[in-house]
């Protein structure tokens, strides 16, 4: 078991233990020791340049976030027995630690699906509060809306100014995309982008599959959903665009199933999350308006096709585009789904930066041996054969449209290696 101590600087330990990985939240620590890191520093300032006062609820999960984010990069998971699975024991301070402790169960759970490791949580009170006094007018945007700069999120942003919704944008900012997500963001509106950062910051090694990672985009979201005012209905709406495909990422072969499948927008995780904000009475729904589309169907059916196509080849889709000097490795499992889309539309890839490896016959990937492998499967043997219990949480009508957006997937993938002759 790692343990894993994140706290304010209210609550610094009175001594610290050499076997334990330690962050200050929001501010750097004086103590200067291997083992003590910091995440959040930026933050409140952030809140305050946003003009956003946070709610306890949301900055309680906010804390818990960001702490999840700093154990996961923090617990190196080549140090455990298999090489991959975690045991974190994760100590935090919140506000309503009682509330909270309440969900302590279903937090773990959620968090075992979401990074594949055990996680046990320690929740204790915070002696002060840390919800800044300055209060500020609401916002007049109407929604809260994911822009990460990929495809799916430029389209969510296209779709709901066109449906004249006015959403407040919410970006983590990540190298590579910053300036597209403010881009984006500008051609519907002026200030209307939350860009913020979570950075975590740690001596030695850092752990770099990071499945946990979304958990921090929707603890931002959540903050700004504080600065709009509810609907008729009392509620708000949190827009996720994210093509159904890729939320499911179904493993292309039984191999795939650890750090080559994320569940960053999974329905299992998408729901445990909203029953625990319900739980402790926020009252933020997500809405993910393409879970039964493929990436392809997401592009076909964007609302304004002028505006689209002018400015998706910018997006970014690579799963290694840092690693690749912010270009497109163009083998990768989320760069194939990219490719794809645009052949099902009919459209001459113009990828800013091209890809590292355009020829796929050629290319020496294991994602795409397993896709082709799958879409030879899916041909042969039918979708049944590939999905087996993986969609075991959804029942009826609701699996038979998730089976169908996993089938058309495979088969937009499946189009692209055909086109370059690679089955």
């Amino acid at each position: 078991m790692s343990k894993v101590i994140c706290y304010p600087r209210c609550c610094v330990p009175e001594y610290y233990s050499d076997d334990c990985y330690y962050f200050e939240m929001f501010s750097v620590p004086e103590h200067k020791r291997s083992n003590i890191g910091h995440v959040g520093v930026q933050l409140f300032r952030e809140l305050r340049k946003s003009k956003i006062l946070p709610t306890v609820e949301a900055l309680d999960f906010t804390i818990i976030a960001m702490a999840v984010v700093a154990a996961d990069k923090a617990v190196l998971r080549k140090s455990s027995s298999d090489g991959w699975t975690r045991k974190i024991e994760l100590c935090i301070y919140l506000h309503d630690a009682a509330k909270w402790r309440q969900e302590k169960r279903k937090l773990e759970n959620m968090l075992r699906f979401l990074s594949g490791d055990f996680w046990t949580l320690n929740i204790n009170n915070l002696p002060e509060s840390l919800v800044p006094q300055k209060k500020f007018d609401l916002r007049k945007q109407d929604c809260i809306c994911l822009l990460s700069g990929g495809m799916d999120s430029l389209v969510g942003a296209i779709d709901l100014h066109e449906e004249r919704r006015n959403p407040l944008f919410v970006s983590q900012i990540v190298r590579g995309d910053a300036e597209h997500q403010r881009e984006y963001a500008m051609q519907f509106g002026n200030d209307n982008l939350c860009q913020w950062s979570n950075k975590v910051n740690k001596k030695g090694a850092s752990e770099n599959s990071t499945r946990a990672r979304s958990i921090i985009f929707f603890a931002f979201a959540l903050l700004a959903s504080c600065g709009i005012n509810c609907n008729t209905q009392g509620r708000k709406q949190l827009f996720v665009p994210e093509n159904g495909y890729i939320s499911l990422n179904l493993p292309l072969d039984p191999l795939r199933t650890g750090s080559l499948s994320t569940k960053t927008t999974h329905p299992v995780y998408m729901n445990a999350l909203q029953e625990i904000w319900n739980d402790v009475g926020i009252n933020v729904d997500f809405v993910l308006p393409y879970k039964y589309k493929t990436k392809g169907e997401v592009l076909k059916e964007c609302k304004n096709q002028n505006l689209m196509k002018k400015l998706i080849f910018g997006s970014t889709s690579c799963g290694k585009y840092q690693r690749h000097g912010l270009r497109h490795c163009g083998v990768c499992v989320p760069c194939l789904v990219r490719r794809a889309s645009f052949l099902k539309n009919n459209m001459f890839d113009e990828t800013v930066g091209g890809y590292c490896k355009e020829n796929l016959q050629i290319a020496d990937s294991k994602d795409v041996a397993a896709a082709a492998l799958a879409v030879v499967q899916l041909e042969k043997n039918g979708i049944e054969s590939l999905v087996k219990g993986m969609l075991s949480f959804a029942k009826g009508e609701e699996r038979n449209l998730y089976l169908g957006v996993i089938e058309r997937g495979l088969l937009e993938i499946g189009a692209l290696l055909k086109e370059y002759n690679v089955i």
